[in-house]
Formats: C-alpha cells, sequence, structure tokens
C-alpha cells in the first residue's frame, strides 16, 4: 500500500490563508502530477468526498451512493471526510428517521476513515437546502455534530448569505461558501457564464460582512460544456472541453466560447447531431483573480479562513501551475 503524505510550507505563511482541495471523484487515486501540485502549493489539506446520499423512491428511503474506493492511496494527515446529500432527501424524510439518517452516516464515515487510518477532526456536510427542508436538515446537522464529537461544517450558497434570516443559518461550526455556480444555465449562446460572472456575484456579496457563520471559501477549477439543441439544453458535459471543441473537423466557431457541430457523429458515447451548439463554460487563472478580487473586498483579511478549490479529481493540470494557486490564495 502506498502511503501519500502531503507536505505544507506556504501555508505558515501568516500573510495568506491556508490552499487546500476538494477531491470529487469516486475512485481515489492522486497521481505523481497531482501530489507535486499539493506540495509545491503549500496545501495539506484535502476535503475528500466520501459518499453521496440520496433518496430512493422505490423503497421510500434515504441510501448511500457513489461510495469513495481509496484505491490503495492512502493519505497521510488532514483529510476532511464530505459527503453530499440530496434537497429531496429532507423533504421526503419523516422526523423518526432524522436521528437514524445521522447515525448510520456517521457509521460509514468511521468505516472508511478506520480501513485508511484516517484520523479525522471535522465532517462538512453538502446540501442545498429549501424551506422545506430547512427543519428536518438542520435537525440532522444537530444530531450528527452530538453524536460525532467533531467540529461540523455546512457547505453554502450565496443566496443564503444574503437571506439569512429566512433561509436559517446551519447549527455548524463553520460555512464553505461555494462561490460559484451562481448564475442559470442558460441556452442563450450570449449570456454569462454561469458558473462565475461579476454581475450576478454583485447581488449578494455585499450581505457578506453581516453573516453569522464564520465562512472558509470554495472557488472553482472546472469548466463544463452545454449542449443544445433546438434552443434548448439538452445536457452539460464536464468532459468536453477546449480541447475536443477546437477541432476543426468536427465543430466551427459560432461566437465567443461557442461551437457548432460540423455533423452528426459520436464521442466518448456522447451523440451529437449536425448544427448543435456547445456552449463552453470555464475558468482560468484569470477568472480566479477576477473572483477573488470581488470576494476578498468584502471579507475581514483578520478571520482565519482556508481557500478550497473545487475540484482536484478532475483538475487540468495543464491549465494551473502551483503558484497560481498560492497568488490566488493571497488575495484573503
Amino acid at each position: 500500500m502506498l502511503f501519500l503524505t502531503i507536505y505544507c510550507s506556504s501555508c505558515k505563511n501568516n500573510d495568506q490563508a491556508p490552499t487546500a482541495f476538494y477531491y470529487w471523484k469516486q475512485n481515489f487515486a492522486l497521481g505523481t502530477k497531482q501530489v507535486q501540485l499539493l506540495k509545491n502549493a503549500g496545501c495539506n489539506k484535502l476535503y475528500i468526498r466520501f459518499f453521496d446520499i440520496k433518496w430512493d423512491t422505490k423503497n421510500n428511503r434515504p441510501y448511500p451512493e457513489a461510495i469513495v474506493n481509496f484505491n490503495g492511496l492512502t493519505p497521510a494527515q488532514n483529510i476532511t471526510p464530505v459527503i453530499f446529500i440530496t434537497n429531496q432527501t429532507f423533504e421526503k424524510l419523516d422526523k423518526d428517521s432524522i436521528n437514524s439518517l445521522a447515525i448510520k452516516s456517521l457509521a460509514l464515515i468511521e468505516r472508511l476513515t478506520k480501513n485508511q487510518h484516517i484520523a479525522y477532526q471535522a465532517i462538512q456536510v453538502d446540501c442545498d437546502w429549501t424551506m422545506r427542508s430547512k427543519e428536518s436538515y438542520f435537525s440532522f446537522l444537530s444530531t450528527l455534530k452530538a453524536i460525532s464529537k467533531k467540529k461540523l461544517e455546512a457547505t453554502i450558497r450565496l443566496h443564503q448569505v444574503k437571506y439569512q434570516f429566512k433561509t436559517g443559518i446551519p447549527p455548524v461550526d463553520r460555512g464553505i461558501l461555494m462561490f460559484y455556480n451562481m448564475g442559470k444555465l442558460s441556452p442563450d449562446p450570449a449570456a454569462p457564464n454561469s458558473i462565475y460572472n461579476p454581475g450576478d456575484a454583485a447581488t449578494y456579496i455585499s450581505s457578506l460582512p453581516r453573516y453569522l457563520l464564520p465562512l472558509d471559501i470554495a472557488l472553482p477549477v472546472f469548466s463544463w460544456s452545454l449542449q443544445i439543441r433546438d434552443g434548448k439544453i439538452i445536457q452539460v458535459y464536464g468532459k468536453i472541453g477546449s480541447a475536443e471543441l477546437s477541432n476543426t473537423a468536427k465543430f466551427t466557431p459560432a461566437g465567443k466560447m461557442v461551437y457548432r457541430a460540423a455533423s452528426s457523429f459520436f464521442t466518448g458515447g456522447i451523440y451529437i447531431k449536425t448544427g448543435d451548439i456547445f456552449k463552453l463554460e470555464q475558468t482560468d487563472k484569470n477568472t480566479l483573480d477576477q473572483a477573488a478580487q470581488q470576494l476578498s473586498a468584502h471579507l475581514n483579511k483578520k478571520h482565519k479562513r482556508t481557500i478550497i478549490y473545487y475540484e482536484l479529481g478532475n483538475l487540468n493540470l495543464s491549465a494551473y501551475k502551483a503558484t497560481d494557486f498560492k497568488e490566488i490564495s493571497a488575495y484573503f
């Protein structure tokens, strides 16, 4: 078994927020270049998605899905388990089953961490709760914190910051502000980037100084393509990027970051029809610079916070350097 040690050097710099990464793929296996990136970026912390919890409509109960498989690689330090839970789960769950879900969730986390000798200090829960699910979700969080005796974190969307007294403040130790996916997916080729655009962000971030939870920050390092047919989005693909869309034998440019299929064909099991429009929404170093400058202006730099990049498992390593992450984290 290969034991992975992730070293941290620049995280000791008190003038810069620590750098960390999410890892969201089901199979956890870091390559040599990923390990080197973590070392050079001064990162000693990973937030690993351990499993999802979804609602089984057939059996009318929650169930775990996509449980992480470590593939013989064991992280050595500073791992925070993350569990993603659908909002539907808490809309359907009856009150008597909330404690049971918390107990079973903790048991699965404990089994996975013990198998990999992970001594974790916190648990993070990712759920985009609503007014209908708030009571059940917050009850789940309270129970999970009580029985785990660990620090508890929850992801926070921008609208939950702006309307905190309406949406509620989760009973956790820290929030993680997801500073991405802030706009609606649009089939309009001219619509702004839905992953990050300063216009949508500006309508929310003035509320940040008044938010009642301490916040860490999650920033995007991912891209996707919207497949548009007859004016409607039919699918979103994370694996179709600029390299594929720049193939002039298959696509022709149809605007800024917009491409039109020149013929019908299959790629990676995906059917593409002549005339299909692909709208590429991506992030890069310039995007991160803009997002970090805009966001950091509304945060108290005296408050210690971690900057988490989403996500390492599918990160295009040719698009970023370790120094990029150091520079971005330095804004905070």
